[in-house]
């Protein structure tokens, strides 16, 4: 064994378990790779997260869940369709969380799609053409401009896609982030298929569909 394995304590593998939910083994790992520093194999844990996500992404998902959250005093509320490929990944608490999270994530910032695949061509069209004038009303040459715009479209997707959004309980990482997180935990692929949002006195609800979660319902 490593000097620097003997060092690691229980408390902070403890400690980063508590941050990141992974398992004491992984965390163990983790603090052992990153020297001790807590932040660090904070960081090492996501990106182990999200390689075995990426690993796992075209597993098909036809177990889980339907979750509500409602908010503000039962003005605003969602239902959102998380999967995952088992019934029993679907009831561990783990998976409960996940889903509550979400669905207050998307209370709280109205997302109008769940991930970038998700746009509509014309939405993309009507958003760059948009950028594209307000970039070429400063004089700048054709290049730069669309530089320019691709970096707006970038901030597009953020604001406007739920996997792309900054987590609103963790502004450092974003809800994709997190949703791989639990799939490095749980070791199942987990997809959005689809959610709802109410709010009373609004004319119509925010509806988003995978396009993914639809080529799995036709498949199954």
């Amino acid at each position: 064994m490593s000097t620097t394995a003997m060092n690691i304590t229980a408390t902070q593998v403890k400690e980063l378990r508590e941050k990141t939910g992974a398992p004491m083994g992984d965390c163990k790992s983790a603090l052992v790779e990153s020297k001790g520093d807590l932040e660090q194999a904070v960081v090492v844990l996501r990106k182990k997260g999200l390689a075995s996500a990426a690993k796992k992404a075209t597993r098909v998902t036809s177990e889980g869940a339907v979750i509500s959250y409602i908010h503000a005093g039962g003005k605003i509320g969602v239902m959102v369709e998380v999967n995952c490929e088992s019934d029993f990944v679907a009831r561990t608490d783990d998976f409960k969380e996940l889903g509550r999270d979400i669905a207050m994530h998307i209370a709280a910032t109205d997302p109008k799609f769940v991930r970038r695949e998700d746009v509509t061509a014309a939405d993309l069209d009507r958003e760059r053409e948009i950028y594209r004038a307000q970039a070429a009303a400063t004089g700048k040459p054709a290049n730069v401009v669309e530089k320019i715009v691709e970096g707006k479209m970038e901030k597009f997707y953020e604001e406007a896609c739920l996997l792309d959004q900054p987590f609103i309980k963790e502004q450092t990482i974003s809800v994709g982030q997190l949703i791989a997180s639990k799939i490095g935990k749980l070791g199942e692929n987990i997809t959005v298929r689809r959610y709802a949002r109410f709010k009373v006195g609004d004319a119509g609800e925010t509806v988003a569909i995978s396009k993914l979660g639809e080529q799995q319902a036709k498949e199954e």
